[in-house]
């Protein structure tokens, strides 16, 4: 009899019970939203990049833009209220926080140093992002669009495009939401 309550138990839809949990938390507000940028095919960027020239970068593709509106549909649809959304300076970071949210502010402390270039501003950048933190207050969430080495730096996890990783403002990770493309 007991493998036949096991079996069941396997059969619940674990995920359905976190997302709401997750929902609820952010209702509550006071809560940190990790977006990793949506999909852009790739790694890295190309050598000629230019921070203030888009066509020089990685950029979204048609379902990167997709799963960014879902994300922003995400948000509306379960009234989860926002404080503030910061992205890295980098593009395809900033076009997914205006298709999922319109307003943004870029925030240097997001942006990526995946490349070498870029590997010394790691430091400073984390120090930064955890003093925003700190010092942040709101009764409602906010919303950080940034990169997978931005998240895995402060966080010790990986995430995919588009995954929202939700914690406290502690950083106690409290789980994470994918919206698919």
């Amino acid at each position: 009899m007991k493998k036949i309550y096991i079996f069941l138990f396997l059969l619940i839809p674990f995920d359905t019970f976190s997302n709401e949990n997750l929902i609820s938390k952010l209702n509550d507000g006071n809560k940190i939203v990790f977006i990793r940028h949506a999909l852009a095919p790739g790694n890295g960027d190309p050598e000629n990049f230019d921070i203030n020239n888009c066509h020089s970068q990685r950029n979204l593709n048609e379902k990167g833009r997709e799963q960014s509106k879902k994300i922003g549909k995400f948000f509306l649809d379960n009234n989860i209220k926002i404080d503030k959304v910061l992205s890295s300076e980098w593009c395809r970071c900033k076009e997914t926080a205006e298709l999922a949210f319109k307003n943004f502010q870029t925030f240097d402390a997001l942006n990526s140093f995946y490349d070498a270039k870029f590997a010394m501003n790691r430091s400073k950048q984390i120090d930064d992002l955890k003093k925003y933190i700190n010092t942040w207050e709101s009764d409602s969430n906010l919303i950080i669009v940034t990169h997978y080495v931005v998240i895995s730096a402060l966080l010790s996890r990986g995430t995919s495009s588009g995954e929202m990783i939700i914690t406290n403002k502690k950083l106690n990770i409290l789980g994470s939401i994918e919206i698919n493309y």
